[in-house]
Parts: C-alpha cells; sequence; structure tokens
C-alpha cells in the first residue's frame, strides 16, 4: 500500500514539530558508540525534511539540542556541534534546491562559535525561500523561553511602553523564540518515549501527540506519513464538543 495516497493534502498540518529521540540506543543496537546514532540521524533529517516539502508542509521545527543536553558527556557534545556545522555545510544546496527557508530558535549565543557562524550564513542564505520553513530548535528549554519572554514584557511594562491590561495570548506569542510560527498542529516523537521534554510547551497546548517506537535513524517517509494519516483521523476540538464543530 502506498500510504502518501491515504493523505488528505488539503488537511495537512501547517506545522509539525518532531522530538527526534534514539539515536544512542541505535547506536547501542549496532555495538557502536553513541556518534554513529547521532551521524546516522541526520540521515532521517534529510529524508523527513524532504518529505514535507514535497507534500505541502509549510512548517517543519526540529528538537535538534535541548539546554539539558550540555550536561551530556563532553566528548559527544562536542560530536553533536561538529556534525552541525558539517550538516549545515552539506545541507544548504538541498535547502535551496527545494526552497526551503532556514530558521533557529533557543539560546543560540551558547552554541560554539563555528557553529554559530555556520548556522547564520545558512539561515540568510536561504531567507528569501518560500516554499517551507524548517526551524532548528538548539540549545531551546521552552521553561527558558517563556522565562525570557516574561522578562521581555515585564521591562516593557515597567517602560510604560505596554499597558498589563493587554497582555494576552497575541503578545506573548510576539515576545516567544517561535513569534514567525504558527502554532503545532502535530508533535511526532520516536523511540517510544512519551514525554514533552520541555520542547515547545505554549506551542503545543492543542496539538495532536504522536508517539512512535521508531528510534529516529530508522525513522522514514512511511513513518512520517503514518503519522499525518492518524493525525487527520482524530477530531481536532479546540475545546468545543463534537456537535458543535459538525
Amino acid at each position: 500500500m502506498n500510504l502518501k495516497e491515504n493523505i488528505q493534502l488539503e488537511k495537512l498540518p501547517k506545522h509539525i514539530a518532531i522530538i527526534m529521540d534514539g539515536n544512542g540506543r541505535w547506536a547501542k543496537k549496532q555495538g557502536m558508540i553513541r556518534a554513529f546514532g547521532h551521524e546516522n540521524g541526520t540521515k532521517s533529517v534529510r529524508t523527513t525534511v524532504e518529505a514535507c516539502a514535497e507534500l505541502g508542509v509549510e512548517n517543519l521545527t526540529l528538537y535538534a539540542f535541548s539546554t539539558e543536553n550540555w550536561n551530556r558527556p563532553k566528548l559527544e557534545v562536542q560530536t553533536l556541534m561538529k556534525l552541525l556545522v558539517s550538516a549545515l555545510r552539506k545541507e544548504i544546496k538541498t535547502l535551496q534546491d527545494n526552497n526551503i527557508k532556514l530558521l533557529a530558535i533557543g539560546n543560540l549565543t551558547t552554541l560554539p562559535q563555528k557553529a554559530y557562524k555556520e548556522l547564520h550564513e545558512v539561515i540568510n542564505k536561504t531567507k528569501n525561500n518560500s516554499r517551507m520553513t524548517l526551524t532548528l530548535a538548539l540549545s531551546y528549554g521552552s521553561r527558558e523561553e517563556i522565562i525570557n519572554t516574561v522578562k521581555e514584557i515585564s521591562i516593557k511594562v515597567k517602560n510604560n511602553i505596554i499597558s498589563p491590561e493587554i497582555i494576552d495570548e497575541s503578545i506573548i506569542n510576539e515576545h516567544l523564540y517561535t513569534q514567525n510560527l504558527p502554532d503545532v498542529d502535530l508533535l511526532i516523537r520516536t523511540s517510544g518515549e512519551q514525554r514533552i521534554s520541555n520542547f515547545l510547551l505554549w506551542q503545543i497546548a492543542y496539538a495532536e501527540l504522536y508517539f512512535t517506537n521508531v528510534l529516529w535513524p530508522d525513522f522514514t517517509k512511511e513513518h512520517l506519513y503514518e503519522a499525518i494519516i492518524e493525525y487527520q483521523k482524530r477530531e481536532r476540538r479546540f475545546g468545543k464538543t463534537s456537535e458543535q464543530l459538525s
């Protein structure tokens, strides 16, 4: 069966976010070090990005490196940063050929200088692309994002730039890292874990959550299609009743 044919293109999620989990366990199953899993995980990134672009998904956000990941063994962190730099260099052609714009969210100033420079070069080179927006969450933590948002709004209130009475969801959205992105429609997590792990807590308020046992390096286009088909089977009520929707 061709799963792609079962996808209703008029009901695509506008924003898919993925927690790419399982690289380390995948490597362990092969009898290899964790870095081997991260390297193979980059292939799934390329496959998923291309599949989303082909379908017509407008926004894809990938959880590449969390604020907590800095606590991992030093060698693994160094490997991840080197992989980031090499992947950005390799994939610039793929992004350009597919008309994909790259963005990044998170505390980006904590990235090594080489990775930070490479990231911004690719962001700049792809800024006019319009087919799809690919966002990498790097050195990202949702609680930190929300804390920063509260601080920024508080300063504006203190300086009489914003009145407390007008603070609503749109004001908060304007101060988040994701200010230019819509809310997440579908959140996918691989590897069988069923946690959010401090990822886009505000933005997934009404997202459909999809968990799969597939380890990230084994994640294929077909797995993505399965997630989207499952998403399209669900009734999204946003607090309303089924009767109200119909």
